[in-house]
């Protein structure tokens, strides 16, 4: 199912206005394809998918994720510390219109602003959401590559002299965690190798 049949089929259990719907779906497709969105793009939303579909049946409440996914990164700015909170506002206005209930928004907002800080939750599909947006990390050295050069690019207006210390210090963020992966199934298939991914990654910087 492509990205655009999901999210249809997501909110027509919410709402049967086909083309406020439609209206829906071409804001999050502009926003993520805006230009300079390198890597935070509607790949990363198929890859997240791509990865929640195999947890699916110890996620609690698949709908609230899959708008979290939709709407995580829909506000983007390189320059900006303020783009989960920015996202999380979006997110509950067209939701809101979109007919959903206050505790499934108030708990959609709390899932967007948890991939600010990435830390362990108590609520177990927030854990698997941030696992899913940072499952890269895990991934085989040349996938990693790629994704290392895409950042750079969305964050091309830095110099190597501010990117490279920011950059080293997020890495070190990830390898100080006692896990970067909050959950056992992305622990056990992704852990070992994001580590060596990052470790490579540091030094290189």
């Amino acid at each position: 199912m492509s990205l655009k049949e999901n999210f249809i089929n997501l909110c027509l259990q919410f709402n049967e206005d086909h083309i406020f719907i439609e209206n829906l779906w071409t804001e999050i497709e502009k926003k993520y394809s805006e230009k300079g969105r390198h890597y935070h793009n509607l790949q990363h939303l198929e890859n997240m998918f791509s990865e929640l579909e195999l947890v699916k049946n110890k996620i609690l409440n698949f709908n609230t994720i899959s708008f979290s996914v939709f709407y995580h990164d829909v506000i983007y700015d390189a320059t900006s510390k303020l783009n989960e909170e920015k996202s999380a506002e979006f997110a509950e206005s067209r939701l809101q219109k979109l007919g959903l209930n206050e505790t499934d928004i108030a708990e959609i907002s709390e899932q967007i602003l948890a991939t600010k800080s990435h830390q362990q939750s108590e609520k177990s599909d927030i854990n698997y959401l941030l696992d899913a947006d940072l499952s890269v990390l895990g991934k085989d050295f040349k996938t990693y590559l790629e994704y290392t050069k895409k950042i750079r690019k969305e964050y091309s207006i830095y110099p190597d002299l501010l990117y490279k210390p920011g950059r080293k210090k997020v890495l070190k963020h990830f390898i100080e965690l006692e896990n970067i992966f909050k959950t056992e199934e992305f622990r056990n298939r992704y852990e070992n190798q994001a580590k060596e991914n990052i470790e490579v990654e540091i030094c290189t910087l």
